[in-house]
């Protein structure tokens, strides 16, 4: 159990029940779609005070209640831990949050297939016009440049730091032999881009195995779904009678 430091951050206050709705919806959704297992996580940032981010207790996401959400500083130290365990790779969203002040939300997965295209050097691109947020190539975040500590785990602010860095201004970044990071300015966008990254990875396997040539979404064709509110209802119907 990681202790509560004797000078723990002060808490941004009390989070509006509609947002914290949403994040267990966004934990939920994504276990059912098979985008996060056991240990991936979603986080928002705090809307009251930027230097602060929400996160789950660590718990599978299927199983995550408003009342396993926990507060942390952008150092990922914890407000308030009310004796639970705190995820290891906390500092993934740390470190993004304090990269990034346009990112309002970070899912962390072990999305199955796009974890083949972080450890081959195929480069992961969308093929699909709904994915298009992912038009240029996705970086891939090694890392030995940075430090190991536990295996190939995000357990220090320093390796959350370096994956922020190679993530850069983009809204997804691979991590070699591990999954990925996505962002978005908000949780519904983060949802879509992490589920419909997994998607056209599927997608583009599949297209591959053809052995034909292969045509990408340029950048001038990317364009976000206008309608992502539409898709939240539908995904969230799927998970209400679990929350």
């Amino acid at each position: 159990m990681t202790p509560v430091p004797d000078n723990a951050p002060a808490s941004a206050g009390p989070i509006d029940p509609a947002l914290i709705e949403d994040f267990v919806a966004a934990s939920r959704i994504l276990a059912h779609h098979g985008v996060l297992d056991a240990w991936g996580h979603v986080s928002i940032r705090h809307p009251s005070n930027p230097d602060r981010y929400l996160i789950s207790r660590a718990r599978a996401a299927g199983l995550v209640s408003a009342g396993d959400i926990l507060e942390f500083d952008l150092h990922s130290t914890p407000v308030d831990l009310r004796g639970q365990r705190a995820f290891l790779e906390r500092y993934i969203h740390g470190e993004v949050y304090r990269a990034r002040p346009d990112v309002n939300a970070v899912v962390h997965s072990h999305s199955p297939t796009m974890i083949p295209f972080s450890v081959t050097g195929e480069p992961l691109k969308a093929i699909s016009h709904i994915a298009s947020f992912m038009c240029e190539e996705v970086p891939i975040w090694e890392i030995r440049d940075c430090c190991l500590t536990q295996g190939l785990l995000v357990t220090t602010s320093k390796q959350g730091s370096s994956l922020a860095k190679t993530l850069g201004n983009r809204p997804i970044a691979l991590m070699r032999g591990h999954g990925n990071v996505v962002v978005a300015p908000d949780i519904r966008k983060a949802v879509h881009r992490a589920l419909y990254a997994e998607v056209n990875a599927q997608q583009l396997a599949m297209a591959k195995s053809f052995g034909r040539p292969i045509i990408y979404v340029a950048p001038d064709e990317a364009q976000d779904p206008k309608r992502v509110d539409d898709a939240w209802e539908l995904w969230k119907s799927e998970v209400i009678d679990q929350m």
